[in-house]
Parts: C-alpha cells; structure tokens; sequence
C-alpha cells in the first residue's frame, strides 16, 4: 500500500509508516503544504496513495466519494496533541496489516475503527 500523510500530521507518522514497510510520503516532503482539499484529493488520486488526514472535511463522502480514490483515514484523537496523533498510527499500522484499505473511508479514533465503502 501507499499513503500521503497530510500537512496537519507529524512528520514520525509518515516514518511509522515506513517502518512498517509501506510506502509513505507527505504532503510537506512533496512541498503542497497549504494546498487545497480538492488538489491533494487528485495528487494522491494520480499518486495511487491513500491519504491519512486530521482533516474531517475528507470525511464527507458527497465531497470524496470512497469509490473514488483507493481510501481515505480520517483520524479523530480525542486530543490531537503529537503522543495522541502517533499512538493512532501504531494502532493503524497493527489495523492495516489485518484489512487493507481498498476504496474505503476509514474514521479512527482512540476507541474503534469506522469503516465505510
């Protein structure tokens, strides 16, 4: 699998990632930090990446249809302080390695996973 993690991410967490033996990039390594939603949607859309946000705006699914791009993790801490963000990504790794992501929209927050197609 691929991933972009977004501009409102650590750095680390694009590293977990990695380390887990995905492919990762972010949107501040690919400089489209300040991009707008759509622009990242069609750049990982082209890139063959699912993207990993904060940002709850990919959540709505009129807006970014899951059918339309390989997957969609919208993460929902219930604090978004760094240890919160990253404890979340070493759970996703654990989550992903049992049910890849496969043109879903994926909500994680500290207590379950949300999947929808």
């Amino acid at each position: 699998m691929r991933f972009k993690t977004d501009e409102n991410l650590p750095e680390e967490f694009a590293e977990i990632l990695r380390a887990a033996g995905w492919d990762a990039r972010s949107v501040v390594e690919q400089r489209l930090g300040g991009a707008v939603d759509p622009k990242v949607a069609r750049v990982c859309l082209a890139e063959s990446r699912v993207l990993i946000t904060l940002d709850i705006g990919f959540g709505d699914i009129r807006s970014y249809p899951p059918s339309e791009c390989l997957g969609i993790i919208v993460l929902r801490p219930k604090q978004q302080d760094k240890l919160n963000v990253l404890a979340l990504a070493n759970r996703l790794v654990m989550a992903l390695g049992d049910h890849p992501i496969d043109r879903e929209l994926w909500i994680v927050d500290d207590r379950r996973i949300r999947i929808r197609s």
